[in-house]
């Protein structure tokens, strides 16, 4: 029952140099659970945007009334990775050894803030819901932990999809739960639901 809310709500997205440069950001309007109402969309070209300061943006709602206020940092990424299956972080003897060291005792208190990281293997799905009229989906996986998210790519025409990928996350809360979803890629429409499993760091 607002026209001027204000949410003060953070997100991280992981911004790769490999991924397209625009953040597309849509308002709505929700009246019950089933009506929504698009109230506006605006995009925002990550390329444009200073890397040494936090950007003050006022946005206004493209064909619609209205304007967001949103302040966008651009920061280097730390101790989150998107690798191939050969080239896993972890596998290497002594990297392992170093991690060890650096979550050892006696470096407890040395950073509070870095309380480890978490390293998913996405290995395959099998026996997947088929979401096309043909019989076969378009699946990608999403990995969610806290508010990180990263994802997959997609195999198209597969219900036994193998993504072969491994995930590194920072660990911010050891009470988080990590959520995997898998959905079938539909074009210019939002992704079919296909399935999802929720882990708790603490069950790991």
């Amino acid at each position: 029952k607002s026209a001027n809310p204000q949410w003060r709500e953070q997100f991280d997205f992981h911004y790769f140099s490999d991924r397209k440069d625009m953040l597309d950001i849509e308002v709505w309007r929700k009246d019950n659970k089933k009506h929504e109402e698009l109230l506006g969309t605006c995009k925002v070209d990550i390329t444009a945007l200073s890397m040494k300061q936090t950007n003050c943006l006022e946005l206004p709602l493209e064909k619609h009334p209205g304007s967001l206020t949103m302040l966008i940092a651009v920061t280097p990424c730390t101790g989150v990775s998107i690798s191939d299956l050969c080239v896993c972080p972890l596998g290497d003897p002594t990297e392992r050894k170093q991690i060890a060291q650096r979550y050892s005792i006696k470096n407890s208190f040395r950073d509070i803030k870095d309380i480890g990281f978490l390293q998913v293997k996405v290995l395959k799905a099998v026996d997947l819901l088929a979401a096309d009229f043909a019989g076969k989906s378009d699946p990608f996986c999403v990995l969610e932990l806290g508010n990180d998210s990263l994802q997959t790519h997609t195999v198209y025409k597969n219900l036994n999809p193998e993504w072969n990928k491994v995930f590194t996350f920072p660990i911010k809360d050891i009470h988080d739960v990590l959520e995997v979803t898998v959905f079938d890629e539909d074009g210019d429409k939002p992704p079919d639901f296909l399935g999802k499993v929720a882990i708790p760091l603490l069950s790991v």
